[in-house]
C-alpha cells in the first residue's frame, strides 16, 4: 500500500514564540521620603514606541519601549518612580500575505504582546514599593490608522 502525501495549502501561520525584556530600568529617586504620607495623587508622563525588524524569512522581533514617570502633584510634582522597559518577543508570520505584514507587526503583535508588558510594568512598580501602575488598554488599531493617514498626507 502506497502512502500518497496530501498537500496543504499554504496555510497563514500567526504565532508568539518567545517573550523577553531587553532592557529595564526602575528609578525610586526619593526614597524613604517619597513612603512619607503625602498626597500621592500621581501624575504620569507616559511614552510608548513600537519597533519591529525581520529576523529571517518566518520571523519578525516586536518590541514595546515604555517610560513612565510618575510624579506626585500635591508635592510639587516630586518624582515618585520611573518605570523605563524594553518589552519583546518573536514572531512567526509565515504564508502571510506582503500586504498585510506591516498591520499585523504594528496592530496584531502589539496586542498579543502588551498585556505581559503590562504585567512587568505593574509588578515593578510593586516590587519599588508602590500601588501597582496600571498603564490603560491602547488601541493599536486607531494608531496604526492615524500612522497610515499621516503618510499619505505627507
Amino acid at each position: 500500500m502506497t502512502e500518497e502525501k496530501v498537500e496543504q495549502p499554504n496555510i497563514p501561520v500567526f504565532r508568539m514564540q518567545k517573550i523577553y525584556i531587553k532592557d529595564l530600568s526602575f528609578e525610586n529617586p526619593n526614597a524613604p521620603q517619597i513612603f512619607l504620607p503625602q498626597g500621592q495623587e500621581p501624575k504620569v508622563d507616559f511614552n510608548l514606541q513600537l519597533g519591529n525588524k525581520k529576523i529571517d524569512d518566518d520571523h519578525y522581533e516586536m518590541t514595546i519601549s515604555i517610560t513612565a514617570k510618575v510624579l506626585d502633584q500635591k508635592a510639587d510634582d516630586t518624582v515618585m518612580f520611573v518605570i523605563e522597559l524594553e518589552h519583546a518577543a518573536i514572531f512567526l508570520l509565515k504564508n502571510i500575505p506582503e500586504e498585510h505584514i506591516q498591520r499585523v507587526l504594528s496592530v496584531d503583535c502589539p496586542l498579543m504582546l502588551f498585556p505581559f508588558t503590562r504585567q512587568v510594568a505593574s509588578q515593578l512598580s510593586v516590587d519599588g514599593g508602590f500601588m501597582p501602575f496600571l498603564m490603560e488598554p491602547i488601541n493599536f488599531v486607531a494608531l496604526y490608522e492615524k500612522a497610515q493617514q499621516q503618510k499619505k498626507d505627507s
